[in-house]
């Protein structure tokens, strides 16, 4: 009998394939992770590509001579907060003017997307149960990690694949545009095993995410660091961050592939590193034990439990903005000269910010930008509501006596008061930071008011978010891509010179160019009103629909 089951036993099944390293079901588990992610990595890919290629456009487009680009690079690289913002620029070529541009935030893109990708497909699917429903069936042990970090790997194969292409359509060196393709897709696969790692140690996908974000952002510092003390970057420091390794691969210079392995060699040890985590702890679990609480609860209500989920949140945003302010704040008084005498640089700097002094100009731009980014936060705090429905963990707190409106309105007192305030600690650093630099100590509240002043437009995306939430749930995930828009349109639209209907669909492009600008109350009153008629509609919907 033994000899006849072994002969009418199924060959080659999904299942039995892969049984001994408990990778059954990862065919399975990838397709399934691709078709969830059917829409966010042709997204990722996209705006990839296009910043790629149109930053290689652009450099053609306003540095057209060899004598332009070689002036443009010696006050680069003379510039240590241009080199701790971009790093070094290695070379004149537009290819390497190109890269110099945009590969830092190429490779912070490509980290963010693989980490989204690898924490959703491992810890958050623990964290909802839907993994445990999973391996009760044929399904390895190993077979959802590999999986998810297979589908990292194809979409950062994609971003090689792709930004390889668009860089040799546009007509720059094909060994340069290829070492550029494989410095993004190689940073992506490192922090895909880096969060791996994570969605082992923790037992939320939040500080899963939050850990990986954490390395990525010592990554940068560590790259800013080195990159600043020296400028052909050979320092030590530089050297430890992956960040620096895409940079250092100097593509349309030296083009120096062997900088590869060590990007190679850190994905494997740490995919190692994560599948000997995985077989150390229990489903749903992580190897970093969770602080029990306080005997008896301190808070005080649902306002009390929204502000304890989202104040780590809110912290982090609060340190990365500051941060940023405080360089951009520093840099604004040399606008001027690090434009130098490109009139087309200077139209597009007075496109995102107005048509005062160049200084001004500059300080408005950066206040723009910091409003869009602001945006992300916003829109995250509203989806958290989100999180706790599809959690089960809203339905027992509204099961009792809290009602549906109180409950909603802690959320979004940090998605509306919190983006205010994210706004003001950003404004103050930059404000600091330019009047130091510039010896005007009083422009601190100018610069300030001018980026608090985003946060009607900041509100009116927060109030969509909370349309969608209370009318369409199911359909919230096209909030980041209206998020998206209005970031790429108010970033790229001037460069592209996109027409001003298109720019129009954006709340920001309403906004006065503050500082500088001359301020009137008209677009605040409209963007006010929208904001919160879009939240008042999104609640009433949210009291009358089902839960779940």
């Amino acid at each position: 009998m033994t000899a006849v089951a072994h002969r009418t036993a199924p060959r080659n099944t999904p299942y039995r394939r892969g049984t001994g390293l408990g990778l059954a079901g990862t065919g399975t588990l990838l397709r399934l992770a691709l078709r969830r992610d059917r829409v966010l990595i042709p997204v990722w890919l996209l705006a990839l590509t296009m910043i790629s290629v149109q930053n290689a456009v652009a450099v053609e487009q306003f540095y057209p001579t060899a004598t332009e680009r070689a002036e443009l690079v010696a006050s680069m690289n003379a510039n240590d907060s241009m080199r701790a913002l971009y790093g070094p620029a290695f070379g004149s070529s537009v290819g390497a003017l190109a890269v110099w541009e945009m590969l830092t935030l190429g490779s912070v893109l490509a980290a963010l997307m693989s980490m989204v990708i690898v924490v959703r497909h491992t810890r958050e699917e623990e964290e909802t149960g839907r993994q445990e429903m999973l391996s009760s069936a044929m399904v390895g042990r190993h077979a959802p990690l590999t999986a998810a970090l297979a589908a990292a790997a194809c979409a950062n194969a994609a971003v090689a694949v792709l930004v390889t292409l668009g860089l040799i359509g546009v007509g720059l060196p094909a060994t340069g545009s290829l070492a550029t393709g494989l410095a993004l897709g190689g940073t992506g696969l490192v922090f895909a095993a880096v969060a791996a790692v994570a969605a082992q140690l923790t037992e939320s996908a939040r500080l899963a995410k939050g850990l990986t974000g954490a390395v990525l952002g010592a990554a940068f510092v560590l790259r800013a660091a080195g990159d600043t003390a020296r400028a052909d970057g050979s320092s030590p420091l530089a050297w430890v961050s992956p960040l620096a390794w895409a940079r250092n691969l100097r593509p349309y210079v030296d083009d120096r592939f062997l900088v590869l392995l060590p990007m190679a060699l850190l994905v494997v040890a740490a995919s190692l590193a994560a599948y000997g985590l995985a077989g150390r702890r229990d489903v749903g679990a992580g190897l970093l034990a969770v602080r029990p609480g306080p005997a008896v609860g301190g808070i005080g209500g649902p306002h009390g439990l929204a502000w304890r989920l989202q104040r780590g949140s809110l912290l982090g945003w609060g340190v990365g903005l500051a941060l940023a302010g405080a360089i951009f704040g520093g840099m604004a008084e040399g606008a001027g000269d690090l434009l130098g005498d490109n009139e087309q640089s200077r139209e597009i700097i007075e496109q995102m910010g107005g048509a005062q002094g160049i200084t001004d100009a500059f300080l408005a731009a950066m206040a723009g930008l910091f409003g869009m980014v602001t945006a992300i936060q916003a829109a995250g705090a509203v989806l958290r509501m989100r999180g706790e429905e599809t959690s089960e963990r809203a339905e027992p707190i509204l099961a009792g006596a809290v009602p549906r409106l109180r409950w909603a309105t802690g959320h979004l007192l940090v998605a509306f008061a919190g983006s205010a305030a994210l706004l003001t600690v950003c404004g103050l650093a930059m404000g600091l930071g330019y009047g130091l630099a510039a010896g005007e100590p009083g422009a601190v509240w100018r610069v300030t008011g001018g980026v608090l002043s985003q946060a009607p437009a900041v509100w009116v995306l927060a109030g969509t978010t909370v349309l969608l939430f209370g009318l369409l749930p199911r359909a919230t995930g096209v909030v980041w891509g209206l998020v998206g828009g209005a970031l790429v349109l108010g970033w790229l639209g001037p460069a592209l010179d996109l027409p001003r209907s298109v720019m129009n669909l954006t709340p920001f492009t309403h906004l006065p160019k503050l500082p500088g600008g001359d301020p009137t109350a008209a677009p605040y009153l409209w963007l006010l009103l929208i904001a919160a008629g879009t939240t008042a509609v999104g609640l009433t919907a949210f009291r009358r629909r089902d839960i779940g």
